[in-house]
This record gives structure tokens, sequence and C-alpha cells, in this order.
């Protein structure tokens, strides 16, 4: 069950990061060569395996150019928890905000919930089994006085009765019996005082106090009325958490995120301010300072257990337009021994990002509108005439990158989503001339389109 990266080439890699992102073949090959060398890791004798260090990442690039998404594809591809820090939230130890520690118990957390739900997805047959029988107990009870029970069966003998049972399950598994109603006892844990404990900084100290009371305090039963879908469902529930072994889930999870486990670190060049004698500055250098042990390798507490940093992969990415990498203190620079520097987005760029990905804009729009009934269709000249009032606003304006798309689609097709459900069977064409009528005065006037696009 403790899947570690898939045995994917890194061309492999490459290919599949490029059915959802748009260029930046460098930034790809280098995030592919990382993947596989887990992969490459994981064959080395036990004695060597220890002392390979992951080859960590620093994209450099503006915003909305594909760092996250590079990252977070990369994450869903290798089935490794993953989660996304963004370093100007941390401050230095002493000072208010929270503390570097607290990126490696979120992912601990995120690594069980997904060790959990693979578990989960293993069990529900067994589950969905006997809460398939545990509803039959409540409509066919062994007393007589209980609801749904029929006087006639105690007469007739064992034998009429699992008949009869059979007959039940077949209805219910037909869905027949769905809307009958039945009074269910479900486990319930008394935890009446944990909220009074419970604080922000406790989740920062590592402690639950939910988890740490849930053996003490006793479990209570209630007592429910149901229609029988619904009590299936959560007797289903109650069947698989009886099922799954959370030792052996912890257990399974700490590894997946000592081995497997990814880290994105944006905007790492807002830490990279050198010391100046000013209180920002001071700050910054103290946040550095706090993320080295953590990227070079310590042991974390966290409520799950100790999880040691040595082996997860760090992938830091910022602009670098005041800064440079060159700014950071020179251990943690150390520690970032890749670095790769994106490419700024062309108006070519933008026309295949609303075009080529599998999840691209122009696709998601359209098929959003297919619900009501409505089909769009984009002509070439439109998507053309999107791509260069992008490229247009984003040199005027601040430049965000693909982001901006997203901003002058949604301005672009206010009104169709506003009418849509009004216009069931509606054929509809984006032009050209559509987009300029729609946009060409906020494209021109500079004021609104900093606000508006």
């Amino acid at each position: 069950m403790d899947a570690g990266p898939p045995a994917l080439t890194p061309a492999e890699i490459v290919a599949e990061l490029d059915r959802y992102i748009v260029g930046q073949v460098r930034a790809k090959r280098a995030v592919a060569i990382a993947l596989r060398n887990r992969y490459r890791r994981q064959k080395l004798p036990p004695e060597l395996r220890d002392e390979v260090a992951p080859k960590n990442i620093i994209m450099i690039g503006p915003t909305g150019v594909g760092k996250t998404e590079i990252a977070r594809r990369l994450a869903k591809l290798s089935q490794a928890p993953f989660v996304k820090v963004e370093a100007s939230k941390y401050t230095e130890v002493g000072y208010v905000g929270r503390d570097v520690d607290s990126m490696i118990r979120d992912l601990t957390e995120i690594a069980v919930n997904m060790v959990k739900a693979e578990v989960m997805a293993s069990v529900q047959d067994k589950a969905e089994q006997l809460a398939e029988d545990r509803v039959l107990d409540l409509l066919l009870p062994a007393r007589s006085r209980e609801p749904y029970s029929s006087e006639s069966l105690e007469e007739v003998g064992p034998g009429a009765r699992d008949a009869t049972r059979e007959k039940l399950r077949a209805q219910l598994r037909s869905g027949r019996l769905d809307d009958r109603l039945v009074e269910v006892e479900t486990q319930q844990q008394g935890l009446p005082i944990v909220e009074v404990f419970s604080g922000q900084g406790m989740e920062e100290m590592g402690i639950n106090l939910k988890d740490m009371l849930s053996n003490i305090m006793p479990s209570r039963t209630k007592r429910r009325r149901l229609r029988v879908a619904e009590a299936r469902r959560l007797l289903a529930q109650e069947e698989a958490q009886k099922l799954i072994d959370m030792e052996d889930v912890v257990a399974q999870a700490i590894r997946r995120v000592e081995n497997s486990g990814i880290v994105f670190l944006d905007e790492l060049d807002k830490v990279a301010g050198r010391e100046s004698g000013r209180g920002p500055d001071v700050s910054r250098e103290g946040v550095q300072r706090d993320l080295l042990p953590i990227v070079e390798g310590s042991s974390v507490t966290t409520k799950y257990g100790i999880v040691r940093t040595d082996h997860i992969l760090f992938i830091a990415a910022g602009a670098f337009h005041v800064s440079k990498p060159a700014d950071l203190i020179p251990e943690l620079q150390g520690r970032f021994p890749i670095r790769v520097e994106l490419e700024p987005l062309t108006r070519e760029d933008f026309v295949r990002i609303l075009t080529e990905p599998q999840n691209a804009l122009i696709r998601q729009y359209v098929e959003l509108l297919r619900t009501e009934r409505v089909t769009l269709e984009f002509l070439p000249e439109a998507i053309e005439a999107i791509a260069e009032l992008a490229m247009r606003v984003n040199t005027t304006a601040e430049n965000i990158g693909a982001r901006r798309l997203y901003t002058i689609m949604e301005k672009l097709l206010e009104d169709v989503s506003f009418d849509a459900p009004d216009l069931p069977g509606k054929d509809l064409t984006i032009d050209a001339g559509y987009v300029h009528e729609r946009l060409a005065d906020l494209a021109r006037d500079q004021d609104l389109s900093r606000y508006i696009l």
C-alpha cells in the first residue's frame, strides 16, 4: 500500500507535464530529473541510500509563468504528499507568526489523509457488505416487537427467516428500500472540553488535544432515525473505520513524507534581503536561518510522531526582481543546487495556453456552458485577439503572466454566463469583433484596465 514514486522516465515525466503546462522546457527537465533520482535512490543499497541528498530546486521567474503548476503536477504524478507554503508567511522564532516546522506538520497531515483514503478505498467493498448486514438486521430484527419484524417468522423457523432475509437483501440492493426509515445506533466520541483548550498556539506546538483525550473519554452511542440509503452510507463509513489500522496508516504516511514528500516554498525572494539594521531585514534573514535546518535535514515533532526531513524535496520559487538567489545566506544557497530560470510568456504562449492543455481555459468555458445547453465556439481570430489583449495589458499594467487570461475570459463572457440559463439550445460564436467590442475600451484605458483586467 505504501506506494513510492512511479517508475516514469524523465522524458515521460516531461510529456505528462506538457499535457497541462505550455513551454518551460528547462524547468520541466529539472523537476523530471529530480523525481527520477528519487526512484533511483530507492534502488541503492541501504548504506548508500541514506547518503544521497535530494537535489532541491529554485525556480526563478515572474508570476503566472507556471512555477506552482509544475510543482503541483509533479506531486500528482509521483503520488507524493505535497504542500505549498509561502516563505513570507513565516517569521523568525520569537516574532508573531507561524514557525517553519509547521510546513512539515501540514505535509504529514496531508500524507496521513492520503494514505487513509487509499486504505479506506481498499476496504470499501468489505465495509459495504458489513453495513448491508447491519441494515438487514435493522429491517429484520430478531425480536418481533421491534420495527419491521414479522411475527410469522418466529413460527416458521430459521429457514423461512433466511429466505426472507435474502429477499430483503435483493430489494435493498435494487434500491427499493432506500426510502424506508430505520433506527440506527452510531458511535460518538464524548469530548465536551476540548474546545476550551484548543487555540491558535496549540496547532503550532503540534499538540492535538482531541487525539490525546479520545482514548480517555468514553465513547457514547446516539440513536437516529434515517432513511435506509443514508443509513447504509453512514454504517459503511463506520465499518471502514473499524477495518483500518491507524498505526499502520500513520507509519506508511511518515515513510511517504520522508521519502517522497514535496514542499513547494513560494516567494523565497521575499525573505532574501540581507540584514542591514532595519527590523524587516533582520526578520528575513532570521526566517532563512530557521528554514536552513529543515532543508538540511532535521527531526520535526508532529502529532503523529517524529518526521525526518533529510530526503524531502524542496522546490523554491520566486520572481527575484529586486533580490537574487545570491542574496540568500550562503548555507541556504548551497542546499538548492539546481536553479532554473523560467521564460516570460509570449503572445504565442498565450494562444497555446488557451487551446492546448488538457485543462485549457477555452475548453473549461465551453464545457461549463454546455451544462446549460449553450454551445460556445471560439474562432481562431478571437483566440488571437484575447492573447494579444492579455499581452498588451500585462505590458502596460502589472505583469501577472497567464493569470491575466482568467481575468480577461471572465470579463469577456460575463454577459453570456449570466444569461446562459435563459438561452437553452443557443449556438454562440465568439469572433475577434466580439472580443474587441467587449474589451477594447477597457484595454485602451490604462486606469480601467488596472482595476478591471
